[in-house]
């Protein structure tokens, strides 16, 4: 794979301890680009950091909890203050739960709303302005936002997760009108099934029974594989935008 475009630029990843978030992060610093990881989980930050520089890259460990306004916004001036003004910036947190709604998990509903969707839009409004003005002196500026295929299908037990994908997936759609003008660019990818953590997440054993059999049976992308997908389209020259990618496994309708 080609990627042109990305020494210099300096990026902020979201939910970089693992999954599609750390994939991005060590594929962006292979190439050239400085690096903030950001998650809640320090020591597995630290651990991804030291990698990176072993392999030649720059890259800082910021701890922060995309749900908590003071934490992003501290966030934020740390990245600056040891990087200077952002242009781009991958959110990858997120978290899925099985919360059906007969269940009634309200709990889980609004984890799941505060992290997929305000904490997305908290780190966007934090880093905007940088990458307006990023856009504005001539160079490439991304957003990029890791929403799913769940924004179009159906899955019984996951409609709330779903819907905050969808949220994601219209979101992005919308800020292009908004940023898209100023030349800075969104992308909005949606995987099917990959290997990550979320999984993990559900604690329910039949849920967890019903998703391993999904898997077995179609079969997963790896978060390797979904990086380069997005380490593709920010590197393009900066008048392309691949403005919606939707990537599954073969088997996966």
């Amino acid at each position: 794979m080609s990627y042109e475009n990305l020494a210099g630029r300096t990026a902020v990843v979201t939910g970089a301890a693992s999954g599609i978030g750390e994939a991005v992060a060590v594929l962006l610093a292979r190439h050239g680009a400085r690096v903030a990881l950001l998650a809640r989980r320090a020591e597995r930050l630290d651990a991804l950091a030291g990698k990176i520089r072993a392999d030649g890259g720059q890259a800082l460990a910021v701890a922060a909890d995309v749900t908590d306004e003071a934490s992003v916004a501290e966030a934020a001036g740390r990245v600056r203050e040891a990087y200077g003004a952002v242009d781009l910036v991958v959110n990858s947190a997120g978290v899925m739960l099985a919360a059906p709604i007969e269940a009634g998990d309200a709990a889980a509903w609004q984890r799941m709303i505060d992290t997929n969707v305000s904490g997305l839009l908290r780190v966007t409004r934090a880093f905007t302005a940088d990458l307006v003005d990023a856009a504005a002196e001539g160079r490439t500026a991304d957003l990029v936002n890791i929403s799913s295929i769940a924004a179009h299908l159906t899955f019984p037990n996951y409609a709330v997760y779903s819907a905050t994908k969808a949220a994601v997936t219209h979101l992005s759609q919308s800020l292009r009108t908004e940023l898209g003008p100023k030349d800075v660019r969104i992308t909005n990818v949606e995987p099917g099934f990959t290997e990550s953590e979320l999984r993990d997440h559900i604690t329910d054993p039949e849920r967890v029974g019903e998703l391993d059999a999904m898997v077995s049976a179609i079969g997963t992308l790896t978060s390797e594989e979904v990086a380069d997908l997005v380490v593709y389209a920010v590197s393009r020259s900066r008048h392309v935008n691949l403005r919606q990618v939707m990537v599954l496994p073969t088997r996966q309708a």
